[in-house]
């Protein structure tokens, strides 16, 4: 039986590739920071079965005494301050822990490996944002990396420095860069669930509005629940490398509206909708688009769910949260 630790085991993708872990026979450990964080009783509610440890990606001596509790073949790095949006207010933050985290549990994982580098398999989790003011179209693994963001900076630290400690170290460190994902366990401060949940409301009468900013922004969406599949996929690999995860389709904010009104038999939505200063981004990113042929052909991987099949998943799933009262 394999085993594995996952960082940002409560959020979205920890979730989803916890579920894919289980379903594969893994014994799954999560590490989870502080004991008072309210996304527990839903991981020991919906996944049972995964192990629950405390530490903090900012403290090394934490992230040791999760490893040798957990003795990992497979340490997934999914842990982040990940709403962009926050990493302006909040720059410093996010730069410890979505970046010198990742250094952090870079170090942890080559202490507890010891001689044998390659003795536990290492993921990080990269980002588009890393490409910004995108200087190619589509972009790819070689593609230069322009973040505007501090989210994205501190992303772009932590992708290198995943590089540096396998070029340094031969450690059979990964980093898949991920496009942007979504999925019903979203959280609402993101556009694609602050829309679904908005919508549901509006279709129920609940609510008359919804406020965003640029809805022009083009996106490359996809499944979460198809991303952690090429997590998985690239500690199988024979050889650590790096791999943009997408769909190679690009959508604007707008087309989502589109489908996420029309769904619920809402066709003229732009009286609900209306654009707020206070949701543009101080620095844009305006287009971002993947090309993931190597994930595709080295790693046998692709997506299965297209945009029209997420947005309405999304929307269902807030539906029936609304109609439960649980939204």
């Amino acid at each position: 039986m394999k085993r594995a630790l996952i960082t940002g085991v409560t959020g979205q993708d920890g979730y989803y590739l916890s579920k894919l872990l289980l379903s594969k026979g893994y014994e799954v450990y999560g590490l989870v920071r502080g004991q008072n964080n309210p996304k527990i009783d839903f991981l020991r509610r919906e996944l049972p079965d995964v192990k629950i440890l405390t530490g903090d990606l900012l403290d090394v001596s934490s992230l040791l005494r999760a490893l040798e509790a957990s003795k990992p073949d497979e340490f997934y790095n999914l842990g982040a301050i990940s709403f962009v949006a926050y990493s302006w207010e909040n720059a410093m933050l996010t730069s410890d822990v979505t970046g010198k985290g990742v250094l952090n549990a870079l170090e942890a994982v080559r202490l507890y490996s010891g001689d044998d580098a390659a003795k536990v398999r290492f993921y990080q989790a990269s980002s588009s944002e890393m490409f910004g003011k995108v200087q190619q179209v589509p972009q790819r693994e070689e593609t230069l990396l322009w973040p505007r963001s501090p989210y994205g900076v501190a992303k772009v630290f932590g992708h290198y420095m995943t590089i540096n400690y396998r070029e340094s170290y031969g450690m059979h460190a990964s980093s898949g860069i991920l496009f942007n994902h979504e999925s019903p366990m979203r959280g609402p401060e993101f556009v694609t669930r602050k829309i679904s949940l908005a919508v549901a409301k509006i279709a129920a009468g609940k609510q008359d509005q919804i406020a965003l900013g640029n809805l022009d922004a083009k996106r490359d969406w996809g499944f979460a629940g198809d991303y952690v599949d090429a997590m998985w996929r690239m500690l199988q690999a024979d050889e650590a490398d790096d791999y943009v995860v997408s769909t190679n389709e690009t959508h604007s904010v707008r087309e989502y509206l589109d489908i996420a009104f029309r769904h619920v038999g809402i066709e003229e939505w732009e009286k609900h909708v209306y654009q707020d200063p206070a949701f543009f981004r101080p620095a844009e990113v305006d287009l971002l688009i993947g090309d993931s042929t190597k994930a595709r052909e080295g790693l046998g991987w692709k997506p299965e769910v297209d945009f029209p099949t997420l947005v309405k998943m999304m929307v269902d799933a807030d539906v029936a949260r609304v109609a439960a009262g649980e939204a």
